[in-house]
């Protein structure tokens, strides 16, 4: 390190020489007042972690998945009552590896399934579709006209003249491929849900309702033996579940997980902040800290009366992570004052001046990535802003106040201190890795720094070439939420190979005045819709009223080919609507004012969402007038569609913003448009390249996946804050920019390595999570974490070289140089630089 001559200031080793009044007002008001302060945020800790502890809850709820203004979702919403089986439901499918469906015990297990899941709290129970069901009915034409019943006889009692009739009956329904598997070895339950339970008014239980479908999974499959967790039985009957409720279900199950990764982050946050401190005590109030700021947030949430969800529940990991980042600047800070001398009081309060307004900064950035998210109009995601501002409003107490008034009690070991100043006063005991420090002084050199910035011009062009490509939605069949190898997508990827009707349901709404629906016009159009969705090779089949009355209106004519058509004749065409109340009152209203037209998807994948909405679309806005309006969507992939395009208007939306009150706070922070610059441009490399590996990984961006983005924006910055600030104050002093970078590094600039570290393995351990989006999470923040480090270290010394180099005192720094005491040029190098330095001096 190189001396320069700076204003001679003394080193404070007895509190009796410090000046109690100097300061700021919160700077008194907190450390004047020690005890009070200590005893307030001991009480503020207890009550918070007995509302964590009592009244939090993880509640999760579909229609907090949905965005609930957008124009397909209003659609839906408003016409729920006569859409009932096309929301929110869970498909059961029975299977006998054994034998088939016609076996009498397989249809004894059949009808316990059936009973269990209809007397189940929060099930539909009037639109639940099995072949147990009364509502499942076949018809026929015979001589005498019209016959039918409900699929199962009435008189069912398991004789072989039962089970023929039942064969014939299904035959005669049409349900091979829906109801029943092709191979008629498994048949399918349909259950819709209610969003409240009906006895209780309250939401839905989501992992209650798993749970008991794993109660009665294991009772048939395994017959109450003992096995593990997601284990297939081996028996003869095996029951197979697919649906939103399940899926949450199986996530709230995986997060049961997620306490052992946070503890895994934990302790690899106290091993290498020990590694780097070699003090235990700094340790411990650095994590401990950072974990208080959890109990606060969770508290908090619980008091506002907000849940967790499956989506949410990474904040806390986050909250813990900024609060790690701030709590070990000060650590850092405090432990060279009182390497120096200081007293470990004196030495509190000389870091809090110095980091106080650049650490609030910095957590105003992180409270503006996560407030953005509000932009989205999706309540689970509104739900994370919140909860994870909370958080980050609560850093400004524990980190940023707590930290360094603990310290202040307890300061750091004097080994440590002495170890850290040692380090940092001989280049020369740089040795291995710690040589690397001294390597980054090259990035304020023009040929290094020409090389760096036309390298991250280079990865940033190619990056965003690759994230061209990125896609919004999912983009593999199944539960991208889930591992491939997980049962939920097992059992997805059965009833998709045996059924010839998926469980991806895309409804387009027509909606008329009363009776409208058997107007020939409407009809006719409802037919040339459902004819354009066939021809996209996504569309399976497609189903209304129409074929219903096709159907109907050919067997009133003895099954005349010829007359399976859409007559003009309105009385035939009412004829037709009333047998169809009988045997399908899922394709249309009580009152004949609304009728889907539904279209069975191969998957729910982006490309094939988009296309089926375009066809829709375009035939809505050509066909809809005053008598009839085509809406969409409903069912599982029309709410999928709509959420899809929601996340993709607001990904762009939400990242300009993000950047554009980062860039006022830097512009706040350093009053200098080109530091500016030098902080945002590694950020907005960092954000480019994450895409590219977003493209690369086939993560597509949805609601999991959207905040990481705005998340690794706003808590990257801190890294620029923390760094980029000393050094501009020592270009500002009248330093180079070679010392001043040499400086910042030494003050700053090793914690800012040790976080990016810390908080990169951290999260890294999400990718063996068993939730496929918290391992994509895990990955892509690691990823962020690193960069943005390495954007700081190694972007901002290079970028600084092309736009700070000539960074010169201000007027009123250059006043107060001028009058200030000098060093002697004779004085001992090390001694007269400790008391020379302005980031220790009282006057900060």
């Amino acid at each position: 390190m190189s001396h320069v001559k700076q204003d001679a200031m003394p080193v404070i080793r007895d509190l009796a020489d410090f000046d109690r009044r100097s300061g700021n007002l919160l700077e008194r008001l907190v450390f004047n007042h020690r005890p009070l302060f200590m005893l307030l945020m001991t009480l503020a800790t207890l009550v918070l972690g007995y509302m964590a502890t009592t009244r939090l809850e993880l509640r999760p709820s579909f229609e907090k998945m949905i965005p609930q203004s957008q124009p397909y979702i209003k659609n839906f919403l408003e016409n729920r009552q006569s859409l009932r089986g096309l929301g929110n439901s869970v498909r059961v499918v029975v299977e006998n590896t054994q034998g088939d469906i016609f076996d009498p015990d397989y249809l004894g297990v059949l009808k316990r399934v059936n009973d269990e899941l209809f007397l189940t709290e929060g099930v539909d129970r009037a639109w639940m579709k099995s072949l147990w069901s009364p509502a499942v009915r076949w018809t026929e034409v015979t001589e005498e006209g019209f016959q039918g019943g409900p699929v199962m006889p009435d008189a069912y009692q398991g004789k072989p003249a039962d089970i023929e009739q039942l064969r014939q009956n299904i035959n005669r329904a049409g349900i091979v491929g829906s109801l029943v598997a092709s191979d008629f070895k498994s048949s399918m339950l349909i259950v819709p849900l209610l969003d409240k339970a009906s006895a209780t008014g309250q939401p839905l239980n989501y992992h209650e309702f798993s749970q008991r479908i794993e109660k009665l999974r294991d009772q048939i499959e395994f017959d109450g033996k003992p096995h593990q967790a997601g284990e297939e039985g081996t028996g003869k009957y095996k029951i197979r579940v697919i649906g939103f409720a399940k899926l949450v279900g199986d996530l709230i199950d995986g997060l049961i997980q997620v306490i052992m990764f946070f503890a895994l982050a934990v302790a690899t946050s106290l091993a290498i902040i020990f590694l780097y401190t070699r003090c235990v005590r700094s340790t411990l109030l650095v994590v401990g800290c950072s974990l208080i700021a959890v109990v606060w947030q969770l508290g908090l949430v619980a008091w506002f009366g907000y849940a967790i969800d499956p989506y949410s529940v990474l904040v806390p990991f986050l909250i813990f992570a900024i609060g790690v980042s701030h709590a070990a600047q000060k650590m850092n800070g405090i432990m060279q004052d009182i390497a120096r001398g200081t007293h470990r009081q004196v030495a509190a309060r000389y870091t809090f001046r110095r980091l106080f307004l650049a650490g609030v900064t910095a957590l105003l950035a992180d409270a503006v990535g996560f407030a953005v998210l509000m932009l989205i109009d999706i309540p689970v995601i509104q739900d994370l802003a919140i909860t994870a501002s909370i958080g980050v409003a609560v850093l400004i107490f524990t980190s940023l106040l707590l930290m360094p008034v603990a310290l202040s009690y307890v300061g750091v070991g004097r080994k440590a201190a002495e170890r850290a100043l040692r380090m940092e006063n001989n280049a020369a005991a740089h040795k291995g890795f710690g040589r690397l420090w001294d390597l980054l002084d090259c990035c304020t050199e023009r040929k290094w720094a020409t090389v760096v910035v036309v390298l991250g011009l280079a990865m940033g062009i190619g990056g965003y070439l690759v994230s061209l490509n990125l896609k919004v939605g999912d983009l593999d069949s199944g539960a991208p939420e889930l591992r491939a190898d997980s049962r939920y997508n097992k059992d997805n990827g059965y009833i998709t190979g045996h059924y010839a009707l998926s469980s991806d349901l895309f409804a387009v709404m027509v909606k008329t005045a009363p009776e409208g629906c058997l107007d020939y016009k409407t009809l006719i159009l409802a037919d040339r819709l459902g004819w354009e969705l066939q021809q996209h090779p996504g569309v399976q089949a497609t189903t209304s009223l129409v074929n219903a009355v096709r159907q109907i209106t050919a067997g009133t004519y003895e099954g005349n080919p010829k007359l399976a058509s859409i007559q003009r004749n309105q009385n035939v065409l009412n004829y037709a609507a009333q047998q169809a109340s009988v045997n399908s009152p899922e394709l249309f209203n009580t009152d004949c004012s609304l009728m889907p037209v539904i279209a069975y998807l191969k998957d729910h994948k982006a490309e094939t969402l988009s296309g089926v909405v375009a066809i829709a679309d375009q035939f809505a806005r050509d066909n809809s007038t005053a008598d009839r309006q085509f809406l969409l969507a409903a069912g599982s992939a029309g709410i999928e569609a709509a959420t899809n395009e929601v996340v993709h208007a607001a990904s762009r939306t939400m990242l300009l913003y993000v950047y554009l009150a980062v860039t006022v706070f830097c512009l706040i922070t350093f009053r200098s448009w080109r530091a500016t610059v030098v902080a945002l441009v590694p950020l907005m490399l960092t954000s480019v390249l994450c895409e590219a590996l977003m493209v690369a990984m086939g993560i597509g961006v949805k609601v999991a996946t959207l905040p990481v983005i705005a998340l690794g924006v706003g808590i990257g910055v801190d890294y620029a804050l923390y760094l980029l600030s000393v050094q501009l104050h020592y270009q500002r002093q009248g330093l180079s920019l070679v010392e001043s970078y040499r400086n910042a590094v030494a003050f700053t600039g090793r914690v800012v390595g040790l976080v990016g570290i810390t908080l990169a393995a951290g999260v890294v351990g999400w990718a063996w999570s068993p939730i496929k989006f918290q391992a994509d999470m895990g990955i892509l923040l690691t990823f962020m974490f690193l960069w943005n480090m390495l954007g700081a270290l190694i972007g901002v010394p290079a970028l600084s070289y092309f736009l700070l180099r000539g960074t010169r005192p201000t007027l009123a720094e250059a006043g107060e140089q001028a009058l200030a005491p000098r060093v002697s040029a004779d004085a001992d190098a090390p001694q007269a630089r400790m008391a020379a330095d302005p980031l220790s001096a009282d006057a900060r």
